[in-house]
């Protein structure tokens, strides 16, 4: 229980951190302190110290300038003390993980008088692989010869001049206690195909089996996460953690308290963990360089016993599965009628979707002979890799020397994940979705060079977040500045999953929108659906819009739109636009700053990915333009599997879906305006569709409770 003590912590830690900043209480934050303290505090606990009852999960919409990072941090650190269990705090983006890091938790551990010590947990493939490193630099050419047949799997052992002298000054670094062995903390930016071969993943790691493993820096990151209070880390590694079973990374979820800061992430978040894919052309290739490469092998290092025997088959499985794949390709391009498709991101890419989720019963039928092959092919390699396993213990004598054994294991464990994925994906494909469940999206793209990509996706992954999250953890709060879609928590708690027990709570943001910014619908006669004459209106409107802000940031829902209208623009006024995908975004909005500093009128034109986390304070932001209501693209596979799966079900998807989402992407792109309490400016949205459909002025209601001007 919520004792005195731990209150009496908690209203100390946070009255000494307001004096040492000089600052004042702020109404959503005092509101979310109170609700986070409430929920973790009052957890019951069994005889094992686990929790004993419903799951004990709060969900806070927070808005723009409340101060979550240090309300749900001087709530949740003192009982997570006091109950001697982790708190784990998940981003869904590198730079709040990297805001918390280097500035929040110091500046928390400074000035609340709160005694805690705090890291951040990175997955193994951001850290160097000593035994990659080792082997790149070994002048042996009888391995090199070896690993040429895992070049697809980042194994690619034709390191050239530049190379070899990165790897030397990594090893001379790491030697010189000069480096962490993290990809992040490396000087320079790295390739990442040069990265690739210095990484590594739990399946082809070989653990305390490895001769590096004193020293592994990875495993050394791992101790020092498990001896500190507060964890910093992102949704993927959660999610990877979860998929392993919990506390294979992480703190067991049966004792950590977690937040989930950008919570709005995790539904999809979790949707494409658990989504597959492959490439056609690209495993018929591969299955070719399994065949000649291993046979290559053998022919080189011949073996005895059961390893000899399995490598033999290996092979001729790899051989009987090839012509099964180009078949599956052939029916493939045959059924598929490819049609161009944008994303939110607008990135166009020819695709084909099987509706419901119904894929004909002859590519079923070819699908399951794949899953067959497939399955032979990961068993086969499994076996490999057990062997190898047991001869680096020593335990059998298989013809190969434990160094041996260790050299090889991570090539055959990369082999065998890649047969294994493989088999999970076409036993996806090929299978019977549960009536009444939500169907397994499945759709195709076709790439840049001709090849045809395989895609199958949960359309939701509630079910998945109930059973392994929310149900098994101690605690957890989901928070973010856009959990409420008009004005209803429904949306989240639907994708997310959430527990009926679940608290809700608005902690409301202590901006004042209606005296700081104005929101303005104009009348400039066209209508959003009217493509063409939409995009004349905004060439014809923006520069007068635009003629007297310092910074400005223009929001379109298509990439088509957005070049459109730069390029009908006048001259004079595109000399001061910058447009997303021209340059990288860091540095685009770098050039938008020095603009602005310069006093020189800068606009950025953006997509979906500026409508969220971009900050740009003060006259960097004075005026936002958002070109239309942001309705998702119709041709996502997953959104559009879900809203026949709804429709099918009675349901209506435009009320349930459409309109919700595109009310909480429209609220964070309003967010783009007020970022400090100090910020005034103007939303301007294009869209008439605000007042004149009904739907429309749910969406407008909803929105920040700025000044209105509508025309």
């Amino acid at each position: 229980m919520l004792n005195d003590e731990l209150k009496g912590q908690i209203q100390t830690a946070y009255r000494t951190f307001l004096e040492n900043k000089s600052l004042k209480p702020r109404y959503g934050q005092r509101v979310m302190i109170a609700e986070v303290a409430k929920v973790f505090g009052n957890v019951a606990l069994d005889d094992e110290g686990h929790r004993d009852g419903d799951p004990a999960v709060a969900v806070i919409e927070a808005g723009t300038g409340t101060g979550k990072t240090v309300a749900y941090c001087l709530a949740a650190i003192p009982i997570a003390r006091h109950l001697g269990k982790p708190l784990v705090i998940s981003t869904a983006t590198v730079a709040l993980q990297e805001q918390i890091v280097l500035k929040d938790l110091p500046d928390i551990l400074r000035n609340s008088g709160l005694k805690f010590g705090f890291s951040l947990a990175k997955g193994r493939g951001r850290y160097v692989c000593l035994a990659k490193l080792d082997n790149l630099l070994r002048e042996n050419q009888s391995m090199a010869d070896q690993q040429q047949i895992f070049a697809d799997d980042g194994f690619r052992i034709d390191v050239d001049e530049a190379g070899l002298k990165l790897y030397t000054r990594m090893v001379e670094a790491l030697g010189g206690n000069k480096w962490d062995g993290e990809r992040d903390s490396w000087p320079e930016a790295l390739d990442d195909q040069d990265w690739s071969r210095l990484t590594t993943d739990h399946i082809q790691c070989s653990n305390r089996r490895c001769g590096h493993f004193q020293q592994c820096v990875f495993y050394k990151a791992r101790e020092g996460v498990q001896k500190v209070d507060v964890i910093v880390t992102n949704h993927d590694l959660v999610l990877a953690d979860l998929a392993l079973g919990g506390g294979a990374i992480l703190p067991d979820p049966r004792d950590s308290l977690y937040v989930f800061d950008e919570a709005h992430h995790l539904p999809d978040k979790a949707i494409g963990h658990f989504a597959h894919n492959t490439r056609m052309h690209a495993t018929a290739d591969w299955l070719d360089q399994i065949d000649k490469n291993l046979s290559k092998l053998l022919a080189q290092h011949p073996l005895p016993g059961d390893l000899g025997r399995v490598l033999e088959q290996t092979p001729m499985t790899a051989r009987d599965l090839k012509p099964h794949q180009q078949f599956m390709q052939q029916a493939l391009g045959d059924v598929a009628d490819f049609a161009s498709a944008e994303d939110l991101g607008g990135n166009i890419r020819p695709q084909y979707r099987f509706e419901h989720g119904e894929v004909p019963q002859e590519l079923c039928d070819m699908g399951m002979e794949l899953k067959a092959g497939f399955g032979r092919l990961s068993d086969q390699l499994q076996r490999i890799v057990d062997m190898l396993k047991e001869a680096m213990d020593g335990e059998t004598t298989i013809g190969v020397s434990e160094a041996q054994a260790e050299e090889w294991y991570p090539l055959f464990g990369a082999l065998q994940a890649r047969a294994e994925a493989n088999w999970t994906l076409w036993t996806q494909f090929c299978l019977q979705d549960p009536e009444g469940k939500p169907p397994t999206a499945r759709w195709l793209t076709l790439t840049d060079n001709g090849d045809i990509e395989v895609h199958v996706s949960p359309i939701l992954a509630a079910d998945t977040l109930r059973q392994y999250l929310w149900n098994p953890a101690f605690a957890a709060l989901a928070t973010s500045a856009t959990l409420t879609a008009l004005g209803k928590f429904d949306r989240f708690s639907h994708r997310a999953g959430l527990p009926r027990s679940a608290v809700c709570t608005l902690a409301p943001s202590p901006f004042k929108h209606a005296e700081a910014g104005l929101l303005r619908v104009p009348n400039y006669g066209a209508d959003p659906r009217d493509s063409a004459g939409h995009t004349a209106a905004i060439i014809e409107h923006l520069p007068d819009i635009l003629a007297d802000e310092r910074g400005s940031l223009v929001l379109y829902s298509s990439r088509r739109q957005m070049l459109d209208v730069y390029a009908g623009l006048p001259a004079d006024f595109r000399q001061r636009v910058l447009v997303q995908g021209d340059l990288s975004k860091q540095e685009l909005i770098r050039q938008h700053r020095k603009q602005v500093d310069d006093d020189q009128p800068s606009v950025i034109f953006g997509l979906a990915s500026f409508a969220e986390g971009v900050d740009l304070p003060g006259k960097y932001c004075e005026h936002v333009v958002i070109a239309k209501i942001p309705f998702a693209v119709p041709d996502d596979p997953v959104e559009a599997a879900l809203a026949e799966w709804i429709e099918k079900n009675g349901g209506n998807p435009f009320m349930e879906i459409a309109v919700p989402d595109a009310s909480l992407r429209l609220i964070q792109a309003c967010g783009r305006l007020l970022r400090t309490e100090s910020d005034s400016g103007t939303v301007t949205v294009l869209d008439r569709r605000l007042v004149t459909q009904r739907y429309g002025k749910a969406i407008l209601n909803a929105l920040p409770p700025f000044r209105r001007e509508i025309d």
